[in-house]
């Protein structure tokens, strides 16, 4: 019965804070607020709730690398590829090198394996905690989207290293050779399982759709399932689950894009992945928090008994494994971004430099957070011959350590740096609305003059002009955007100003619709299931409009 309690108290502080960071007369991060929750928590229950890691790490990680695979912008992936391949893979090892050896230099008892270990879990970066942290400071877009890119696969590269480093200390043994071939088959079996999972199933639910009619509940869950069952299929063949979940959620982007779904179900699969993306993210971090009164007990008692230093020593750890990180990014972020303006005067060509404050926000903007932690947790309790896994209280606590420094520090500086930041103006995804809606008018257009045709066939009058006015009131919706950018008199600024009144108008409009139908409902006039419906269409109208 506690831990239903206790997972009732979670869901509960996830919900409140999403409120509470609204309230709050200062601005705070929604991570951090959710991790003061999770401590508030642990002080009601008295004590912190014991975790299965294994069931943590399949519970929360296959359906947030999965939506992360799908909802990323694939053609800022692939135009910033090649920056995005050396943030997520080169600077991963670069700081597993790097940061492992410090940790073991600084903390001696501790293994070198295990400072690997350590070293590879804190290499991931969070950008759900960058986002919260951004949210209100404007980040130029493609630096999100580089962050968002090397964030969806250094989380598979930085655990598959963990992983290693996790075998070499409960074998005692570590061959280079073995290890890289081992990692490509846990790369390329995992990522061939993804999509293979994704299509299989999108190409069976097709069929069962067109065989015997969609059902929506049972479409919705199956897409739930899939993330799972890529990890749980790749787990089986000793391949990564996580690049199984990461390419599976890729897969899904591309299926999408067959259009072979009603448009009502999308609105309710992002609803649904929705909430589970901020249930679940939300609940780790709330977790953190309930945990991190027993991880700092743990830590400073194996202190203690180890004798070694004083636990305050803790605190000289933690600054200086964040100093460290910060440190390494930057001076990768700076080579990298040298290299790749030699290679351009190799070619010729004149390579785009980037602000000072750019590059030291990209370091600052590495926050650690749900992998991370998701991750630590998932280290064994024992080694085979049945001693204590060494130094994992102190391991937990550092990686938690991690996550609340990375998180207030970028809180603290990312608007510093980012505020007032003027960048080159980047009209693309302007011009690329534009023709997305002329030539999709255009086929609009098209198609409404077909069907017209086909319906007037063989009627009598009054149905054919009852036929001709419909179609003249669609088709006036889009001739108006055909017509964007050419407004009246020819005057951009006139014709913004149009396009806002004729919004605000639409949207009273909307909204007066929606208050009558609800009186109607209350009085008993109309039908609750009409006027669920009817308010449904005016709700998806009105999204429209604020697009």
């Amino acid at each position: 019965m506690h831990t239903i309690e206790v997972a009732l108290a979670m869901l509960v502080a996830v919900v409140a804070s999403g409120y509470l960071v609204r309230i709050l007369p200062f601005s705070l991060p929604l991570p951090l607020v959710q991790i003061g929750l999770g401590a508030l928590i642990a002080g009601v229950f008295k004590r912190g709730h014991a975790l299965d890691p294994d069931m943590f790490f399949l519970l929360f990680l296959p359906p947030l690398l999965f939506l992360d695979g799908w909802r990323i912008p694939k053609q800022g992936l692939f135009r910033d590829k090649g920056a995005i391949l050396e943030l997520a893979f080169g600077l991963v090892v670069f700081t597993v090198v790097g940061a492992g050896l410090l940790i073991h230099w600084m903390i001696p008892s501790m293994p070198l394996a295990v400072a690997f270990a350590l070293a590879a879990i804190i290499s991931p970066t969070d950008p759900v905690a960058v986002g919260a942290i951004a949210s209100r400071v404007p980040m130029p877009k493609r630096l999100m989207h580089i962050l968002e890119g090397e964030s969806l696969l250094n989380d598979a590269s930085g655990l598959v290293c963990f992983s290693f480093a996790v075998a070499a200390v409960m074998t005692g043994t570590f061959s280079l050779a073995q290890a890289s071939l081992s990692f490509l088959w846990l790369a390329i079996a995992g990522l061939a399982i993804g999509v293979a999972v994704t299509w299989g199933v999108s190409t069976f639910q097709r069929w069962l759709w067109r065989s015997f009619g969609e059902e929506p509940g049972t479409a919705l869950l199956v897409n739930l399932l899939i993330p799972f069952a890529a990890y749980l299929l790749a787990e089986e063949f000793n391949a990564s689950g996580i690049l199984a979940a990461v390419a599976a959620g890729i897969t899904m982007s591309y299926v999408e894009l067959s259009g072979r779904i009603t448009g009502s179900m999308r609105v309710q699969r992002a609803a649904v992945w929705n909430t589970v993306q901020f249930s679940f993210n939300g609940i780790i971090f709330v977790l953190l928090g309930e945990q991190l009164p027993g991880i700092v007990e743990r830590a400073v008692d194996s202190m203690q008994r180890s004798g070694h230093h004083h636990p305050w020593w803790l605190l000289v750890y933690v600054l200086a494994i964040n100093a460290t990180l910060v440190v390494l990014r930057l001076a990768w972020v700076w080579l990298s971004l040298r290299w790749n303006l030699l290679k351009a005067r190799w070619r010729g060509e004149q390579g785009p430099r980037m602000p000072t404050r750019v590059v030291l926000a990209m370091s600052v903007a590495g926050v650690r957070g749900a992998i991370t932690l998701a991750g630590v947790l998932t280290l064994p309790l024992m080694v085979p011959g049945g001693d204590a896994f060494p130094a994992r209280d102190l391991v937990i606590f550092l990686a938690a350590a991690v996550i609340l420094v990375s998180l207030v520090s970028a809180s603290l500086m990312l608007p510093r740096l980012l505020r007032g930041l003027e960048l080159p103006r980047d009209d693309s995804g302007r011009r690329e609305e534009e023709l997305a809606r002329k030539l999709s008018s255009k086929s609009a257009l098209a198609a409404v003059e077909k069907a017209r045709q086909q319906l007037v066939e063989g009627q009598p009058v009054t149905s054919v002009q009852l036929y001709n006015d419909a179609a003249a009131r669609v088709s006036l919706l889009y001739r108006r955007n055909l017509e964007k950018g050419q407004g009246p008199d020819g005057d951009p600024e006139k014709f913004r100003r149009m396009e806002q009144v004729y919004r605000s108008l639409r949207a009273a409009g909307l909204s007066a619709e929606r208050e009558e139908l609800f009186r109607l409902t209350r009085r008993g006039q109309i039908s609750d299931e009409l006027a669920r419906k009817l308010i449904r269409n005016l709700d998806l109208l009105e999204s429209r409009q604020r697009d």
